[in-house]
């Protein structure tokens, strides 16, 4: 394959129309929307009891608070689901390391990235002591072929996830910075917040921070947001919404 048709690179080439920026704002939108690629809610392949089901036939891993559960820069040796706790996707390293997403039980990751052949671009870090279920690649490709109910469950849930990651990227061109902050702090709210800090928000939108914060500080004002270090409370997802329109 060349290399101008690696999945990694249409991406990266993609995620550049949306507003350019340094390399280094590149690197956290590019990771920051492959992590929304990741399986939740009625987008993930398996419910609490496949997953209960299904951790006889996979290898449990335990980890504990802030060991590094996978690294990015490689192509995942398997799929990850998360059982209990929560991991931290990061991207960079010191002072520019950058928090992308958070996931959960039930989550998967690397299942994607396995199939496209594609190196996972952030690293995941165990926020607390965890839990995560691990196929291997040679296993998922099994699986893949010999339960076809399987595989067509978890390709439906692949597809959605591709599915939603486009209408976010479709969501925010021809919008006005207004619009589009209030439609991404609603579609990366989590139990009533956005678990992301400025940086990476700003990153996703290619813009400056000073632009971002100053449509923030417009919907603090309004009462419809409560900017916290690291994250944003949601006040009136509502109003919202209706400003995303």
């Amino acid at each position: 394959m060349e290399p101008s048709k690696t999945p990694a690179h249409t991406l990266h080439r993609s995620l550049r129309l949306l507003g350019g920026g340094s390399p280094d704002e590149l690197a956290i939108r590019q990771a920051a929307w492959v992590a929304r690629c990741v399986g939740r809610g009625e987008a993930a392949p398996f419910s609490a009891t496949d997953l209960t089901a299904l951790a006889a036939g996979l290898r449990t891993v335990t980890v504990e608070r802030g060991a590094v559960v996978f690294r990015g820069g490689a192509v995942p040796s398997g799929v990850w689901i998360v059982q209990r706790g929560r991991i931290e996707l990061s991207v960079g390293s010191g002072r520019k390391r950058a928090v992308v997403h958070l996931i959960g039980p039930g989550d998967v990751d690397g299942d994607i990235q396995h199939l496209l052949a594609m190196p996972l671009p952030y690293t995941g870090h165990a926020l607390e002591e965890s839990t995560v279920l691990f196929l291997d690649g040679e296993s998922f490709e099994r699986l893949l072929a010999s339960r076809h109910a399987i595989a067509r469950r978890w390709l439906s849930s692949v597809a959605m996830r591709l599915a939603a990651s486009q209408e976010r990227i479709i969501g925010i061109l021809g919008r006005t910075l207004t619009q589009q902050v209030a439609r991404l702090i609603a579609d990366e709210a989590v139990d009533g917040a956005v678990p992301l800090p400025r940086r990476t928000l700003a990153a996703m939108l290619g813009v400056q921070r000073p632009s971002l914060n100053k449509v923030l500080k417009d919907f603090e004002r309004k009462e419809l947001i409560a900017v916290h270090y690291g994250a944003i409370g949601l006040r009136d997802p509502e109003q919202l919404a209706i400003l995303a329109e």
